[in-house]
């Protein structure tokens, strides 16, 4: 836990922790391969289908017991609470390709001036994105459990009366058609396919 990095936010600080990953799963002889390039791109279909399969690796080995993941941060050096405003903006300049600097560096004269209009600005800009990302993810729920109901309705009329599924022309057929049909960034890749029924019982 001590080599982890917390409240990264850049690609390379991603792969250096999927790295010590790596390390652990080697060490103790888990027999699962991480995709650390594509995990650290933080495309959500990666994640998520790793995060998956970690959940259920958990439900099967874990002895049982509480599990203070705080203390265990702590314990590393970690720290416990969220990122501070001063710590997320060298990283965004650096991800610019700009030079970070500190305000601290310039002087008491121009941090006050910098943590002024500017500063307010910004963090009105920073409320009004989490407020649209926290409505765009309310939407995404929402479709998504309409998509799964209706997936559920199918499976229990095949179970029902498996005729349904047999011809190729059915409506049974258009609409799995349409469910389980990907995208570019989408596609289940071929390890995770074969536990996909499995998995789905997660959601």
């Amino acid at each position: 836990m001590s080599r982890v990095k917390f409240n990264v936010n850049s690609e390379y600080a991603y792969l250096q922790n999927f790295k010590v990953l790596q390390n652990v799963f080697a060490r103790h002889a888990v027999d699962k391969p991480i995709p650390v390039q594509s995990l650290s791109k933080c495309r959500m279909q990666d994640n998520l289908e790793f995060l998956q399969w970690v959940k259920r690796y958990w439900d099967q080995h874990y002895p049982g017991g509480d599990y203070d993941a705080v203390s265990r941060r702590k314990a590393s050096g970690a720290p416990g609470g969220g990122v501070a405003p001063a710590a997320r903006a060298p990283s965004a300049g650096s991800r610019r390709g700009a030079t970070p600097t500190t305000t601290a560096a310039r002087g008491p004269r121009v941090a006050a001036a910098a943590s002024g209009p500017a500063t307010a600005a910004l963090q009105q800009e920073i409320a009004t994105q989490k407020e649209a990302i926290s409505g765009l993810e309310k939407e995404r729920d929402f479709y998504f459990a309409k998509l799964r109901d209706i997936e559920l309705l199918l499976q229990s009329a095949i179970e029902a009366d498996p005729e349904l599924e047999n011809g190729d022309d059915s409506l049974v057929k258009h609409i799995q058609g349409i469910l389980y049909s990907t995208e570019d960034g989408f596609e289940i890749p071929a390890e995770a396919e074969e536990g996909l029924n499995e998995e789905l019982e997660t959601f």
